[in-house]
């Protein structure tokens, strides 16, 4: 048999474009090295029991937002996203925090003096998502369908959001919250583009939430999995891929794998100097994190941070950029920005009735080998005294440990690459987003437009342009409805 498409690997892009292709009618499989499906959204018992926690991806604002996701009848095949009560809060000594709700006027009104910029700055792109969303996360060298739109993200997105930040913002609350949403980008926040993550991300707070999956991430990727077997596609698992002969006989492959990864696979597939360029692709700074069996909830000094989705251990907006910049030069900082999530404050499935789940990471340099536990438990004690007193077992994941777990985490990052410079938006290689000099071969993984993050709009695009060229459907690429139905 002939397979119409084959992908390799079985992360959020490589699913999603497999059941786009699928909803096409076309004949699609997946082989996953990995005996479980999922890649970046897998769940698991780490630590104790009963207490089932994230892997990798554990809070999904960009997935409740995707327009590819939106388009799909995930619900329908067991997909819930559960919304805690805050979605983000940013606590400050003083037992203050920047509360980050659904509800943009409520939000607003907590940031005092700032409250009128928020609704300018943040809540104006928040209304704009459906229009937004479909050009921020797609290939930056487009045709904006909405250029108005995407003119009022652009501009500011373009600056560092240390400078964003202070110009834009007075209040200690709202500088220190836009920081720490910049952290995402895992870079120094005086670099370029750094604020394009901060707004997306807070502008998702608004349009569509910070949700968990019920009963894990894991539940996003089995989804998929079964929407696809709805339309006839079939995943093996334990199919590890180390050279073209692994491939069944396919009319077209797509890799949702490292450029590094696709390199070795492909060999002679692809021009010496092609390939010259997938292995000198750049990575970030990596993840070291802890998952918590916790015997209550966290004792956040904050109230509002006890009912929060996701806590963004930081300190103030100085405070967070100065430990960025130490780890993009190879540092470890005493006080590390350190990124919580609480799902079981929103799931109760995730433990045992009383206890409670808790995801704790933070960035350190490529590689890195050094144990930032204690640093890490000292930054949440600082804002919530008694911590250590209510851990029953705790899970450390290194960033070799992520590299083992999955290829594509050079070094231990888990962002798909350096979002430092032109790679943002020039990935994983100047020329045209998802393909190769081989008209067979393409590329959908978190490494191509438009990057890290649990939405599938990779492997959206990627799935667009195979249909597009290699089989000629003449889907419209800005058409959602088109691709999906």
């Amino acid at each position: 048999m002939t397979w119409d498409a084959v992908v390799v690997g079985s992360g959020p892009n490589g699913l999603t474009a497999a059941v786009v292709l699928a909803m096409r009618g076309r004949s699609v499989l997946v082989l996953e090295a990995d005996e479980h499906i999922g890649g970046g959204a897998r769940s698991g018992e780490l630590t104790l029991p009963g207490f089932v926690h994230d892997i990798c991806s554990a809070v999904h604002p960009f997935a409740a937002g995707s327009p590819v996701f939106r388009s799909l009848p995930l619900e329908e095949h067991g997909l819930t996203f559960v919304h805690p009560e805050v979605a983000l809060a940013h606590p400050l000594d003083g037992g203050r925090a920047s509360v980050v709700w659904r509800d943009e006027d409520r939000t607003a009104d907590g940031m005092g003096a700032d409250a009128v910029a928020w609704h300018h700055l943040i809540g104006k792109l928040a209304r704009d998502w459906d229009r937004l969303a479909p050009m921020a996360l797609g290939p930056l060298l487009q045709i904006p369908s909405h250029p108005l739109v995407l003119g009022r993200f652009g501009l500011p997105a373009a600056l560092p959001a240390s400078a964003l930040g202070r110009a834009a913002f007075r209040t200690e609350e709202a500088r220190g919250v836009f920081a720490g949403c910049a952290a995402h980008s895992f870079l120094a926040l005086s670099r370029p583009l750094t604020s394009s993550f901060a707004l997306l991300l807070l502008a998702a707070a608004h349009a569509g939430g910070w949700p968990v999956a019920r009963g894990g991430s894991q539940a996003i990727s089995d989804s998929l999995a079964s929407l696809l077997a709805a339309h006839g596609g079939r995943i093996e698992t334990s199919r590890p891929v180390r050279t073209m002969r692994d491939i069944p006989a396919a009319r077209v492959v797509l890799f949702d794998v490292g450029p590094r990864t696709i390199a070795d696979i492909a060999g002679d597939r692809l021009p010496r100097h092609f390939r010259s360029r997938l292995r000198s692709y750049r990575y970030g700074p990596a993840a070291f994190k802890i998952d918590y069996a916790l015997d209550g909830p966290v004792p956040w000094t904050n109230p509002d941070c006890r009912v929060a989705g996701t806590v963004h251990v930081a300190g103030t907006a100085v405070e967070t950029a100065r430990a960025e910049a130490i780890v993009t030069k190879g540092g470890h900082p005493d006080k590390p920005v350190v990124l919580i999530s609480q799902q079981s404050v929103a799931d109760p499935s995730r433990a045992p009735a009383g206890k409670h789940t808790l995801w704790a990471y933070t960035h350190v340099p490529n590689g890195s080998q050094t144990d930032m536990t204690d640093a890490i438990e000292r930054q949440i004690e600082r804002f919530a005294p008694g911590f250590r007193d209510i851990v029953l077992a705790r899970r450390v994941l290194s960033p070799g440990w992520f590299e083992q777990h999955n290829s594509s985490y050079v070094g231990g990052n888990i962002a798909g690459g350096s979002n430092g410079g032109l790679q943002l938006a020039l990935r994983p290689v100047l020329g045209r987003p998802y393909r190769t000099p081989d008209d067979a071969l393409f590329m959908c993984s978190a490494s191509t437009p438009p990057g890290g993050g649990v939405h599938g709009m990779a492997g959206y695009h990627a799935a667009l342009v195979v249909l597009e060229g290699a089989f000629r459907d003449g889907v419209r690429s800005s058409s959602l409805a088109a691709s999906a139905g």
